[in-house]
């Protein structure tokens, strides 16, 4: 997977990260490496449950001793604590664009939000509520950027209680969390994401809206 988000352009320069839980097992990609080029004996596996905070209270089963566990881990076990079996967090630069876009347009307290585009019936439309509808309105919180990635945390966690039915949160200035129920599903959702985050962009370029009022 991280070989296929590199080609992708989400985790170039080692940015990013991808963690999958399979029932009380987590496997996370390292921090700070070539994403494209992880080999399997450098995942580091945690046993789930495990804690959030401090780091080192966290049950790992293997932990490569030359590589670093991934900062995004706190972020990641919050999204596997709402039933999530794969996370992943890039560094997209649409999702970045849309990020400063909502800025400039809402400002701070604004979220993404697009109707009436195809790829939109790629996300769920909340736990166990099917998937949205071409008519539907797509909203994605966005959370203000910390200098470090573990201190994202409450604020995720927050986001999550605020969009309980949301299955990814945008970061401004940069990135994406995306989760989903099993890797594969993960997997389409952030593609479908970004498709969508890439359209708004040049959407927006051309003065056409995002959402669109049928009543008008």
């Amino acid at each position: 997977m991280c070989k296929n988000f590199y080609s992708l352009g989400w985790v170039t320069g080692t940015g990013g990260g991808t963690s999958i839980r399979r029932d009380e097992h987590i496997f996370i990609a390292p921090s700070g490496v070539q994403k494209e080029l992880i080999k399997p004996n450098e995942i580091f596996v945690l046993s789930y449950p495990t804690p959030k905070y401090p780091p080192s209270a966290r049950k790992y089963i293997r932990k490569p001793s030359a590589l670093n566990p991934s900062a995004c881990t706190p972020l990641f076990l919050a999204a596997f604590d709402r039933g999530a079996g794969c996370c992943i967090h890039t560094h997209s630069q649409w999702a970045v664009l849309v990020t400063l876009l909502v800025e400039r347009e809402k400002g701070k307290s604004g979220c993404f939000e697009i109707s009436n585009i195809e790829q939109i019936k790629g996300i769920p439309r909340g736990k166990g509520k099917g998937m949205l509808g071409f008519f539907d309105t797509l909203k994605i919180p966005i959370i203000e950027n910390t200098a470090f990635e573990e201190d994202l945390t409450e604020s995720l966690e927050k986001a999550m209680e605020e969009y309980p039915d949301t299955y990814a949160v945008l970061v401004r200035r940069h990135g994406i969390y995306v989760w989903g129920d099993t890797p594969a599903k993960a997997k389409t959702q952030c593609e479908s994401l970004d498709y969508l985050f890439q359209l708004a962009v040049q959407m927006h370029s051309l003065g056409l809206p995002w959402v669109v009022n049928e009543s008008a």
